[in-house]
């Protein structure tokens, strides 16, 4: 066998041997070539080896580098950890949140069972990916606007929530303005219209209608009113509990926010009303309801519904839900000049936002504030700059509008004609 020959094979050797020996990549782990694919293999924190097989040793060698780089940050996941499903650990987030309320708590679900988890329940938390948000959240939006919002809402803190169990690295819920509701401005009751209906309602309905917009309480706070919490001699309100929907089932439970539990002062205008009610329709106990069905239990949230459903069809505004007598009432309450903060207290608003939006102009306020202007019009009188400087004027020389300089007819055409009472020439 020639040298040449014998040397070749020996160098051949050599290279198969180490394109298959372990290479190390910095002090993380290593790369090694098998069968034909490269497996990455490193030691994390915790002491045990995670290993990958990839097609390139490019993407080996990046996967090795992402992993000893997070590492390094001390932001390293475990890759398993993440493998739990969203249906499970949606689950569990909502058992440990002691802190909601029973209502948030039954909404959170019902949300979780008919919106979220029939989409997206069967993928494990490493697997939710932005894309697939994205497209959950573009098609329940379609469907459900409103609904939408809130659920990737729900969705983004749980998988926050994830990303501070280290669970996740971060959060695929990255769709701008995913949870925000663009919802339509409401309709505005005038005075009259909440009059009318008032009394269009059954009799034993017209407090809750006058409740809401002039009290500017939420439906399941009005149902929610025991005798006991009406003082009318200082003419208050006590609110500390509502009645309200979790999913399809009524729920006697506390004010939405903190804020909520208040008290209200009842205007004078509504206050025969309230005591003519007390008296007709409510028990002498004073944990009597304001407002009770026929087992003596707190009226059912949907037949207020209904009443108040007869009532504004009477008056020809069926566009009104009974939500929008709170909102009316608030809008006629900034009107008036309160603040940002009196509204916050009287509507019972956590924050600010929510009551900024009822600080416009109604129709009726619009035309006031139109006539006011026009009385200040009619009140003004032309002052000449003499007069303002503390000199009498001498008019004699004054033109009308409507004549130029050398008393010829302009009718206001002439680029002289005067646009008011002005001397021909100053003083």
């Amino acid at each position: 066998m020639a040298l040449g020959s014998t040397t070749r094979d020996a160098s051949h050797l050599r290279s198969t041997l180490r394109r298959h020996e372990p290479r190390e990549v910095g002090t993380l782990g290593h790369v090694t070539k098998r069968s034909g694919k490269w497996q990455a293999t490193y030691r994390g924190p915790d002491g045990r080896e995670r290993t990958k097989t990839f097609a390139k040793k490019n993407d080996a060698d990046r996967w090795l580098a992402t992993n000893g780089a997070d590492i390094a940050r001390g932001s390293w996941i475990d890759p398993r950890a993440g493998e739990i499903s969203l249906a499970t650990y949606s689950k569990e987030w909502l058992a440990t949140r002691s802190d909601l309320r029973p209502s948030t708590a039954a909404k959170y679900k019902q949300l979780l069972d008919d919106h979220i988890l029939p989409a997206l329940g069967t993928r494990s938390l490493s697997r939710l990916s932005p894309s697939a948000v994205r497209g959950w959240r573009a098609e329940l939006g379609r469907r459900y606007p409103t609904t939408a919002a809130t659920a990737y809402r729900l969705l983004s803190t749980i998988c926050r929530t994830a990303v501070n169990d280290e669970l996740i690295a971060r959060t695929p819920c990255k769709v701008a303005g995913g949870g925000t509701e663009k919802t339509p401005e409401r309709p505005v009751a005038s005075v009259a219209e909440v009059s009318a209906a008032a009394d269009a309602a059954p009799s034993h309905w017209r407090l809750a209608v006058l409740l809401a917009s002039w009290c500017q309480l939420r439906r399941g706070e009005v149902l929610g009113l025991q005798r006991g919490d009406v003082d009318v001699l200082h003419r208050e309100l006590t609110i500390d509990r509502q009645w309200s929907m979790a999913g399809s089932t009524p729920m006697l439970g506390p004010p939405k926010t903190d804020a909520g539990q208040r008290r209200v002062t009842v205007p004078p205008n509504i206050l025969p009303a309230l005591i003519e009610h007390l008296a007709a329709h409510v028990g002498p106990r004073a944990t009597d309801w304001l407002f009770a069905g026929a087992d003596g239990q707190p009226s059912h949230p949907r037949t207020v519904d209904h009443a108040w459903s007869k009532a504004r069809k009477m008056i020809g505004r069926t566009d009104l839900r009974f939500h929008d007598l709170r909102h009316s009432g608030l809008t006629w309450a900034a009107t008036t000049g309160a603040s940002t903060k009196e509204l916050m207290r009287r509507a019972g608003h956590a924050s600010p936002q929510a009551a900024l939006r009822y600080q416009h102009a109604t129709d009726d306020r619009d035309r006031a504030l139109a006539d006011a202007l026009g009385a200040l019009a009619e009140q003004a009188s032309v002052v000449s700059i003499d007069e303002a400087r503390g000199r009498p004027a001498d008019k004699s020389n004054w033109r009308k509008p409507g004549r130029c300089s050398q008393s010829t007819r302009c009718q206001g055409k002439c680029e002289a004609a005067p646009t008011g009472f002005e001397p021909v020439s100053p003083p």
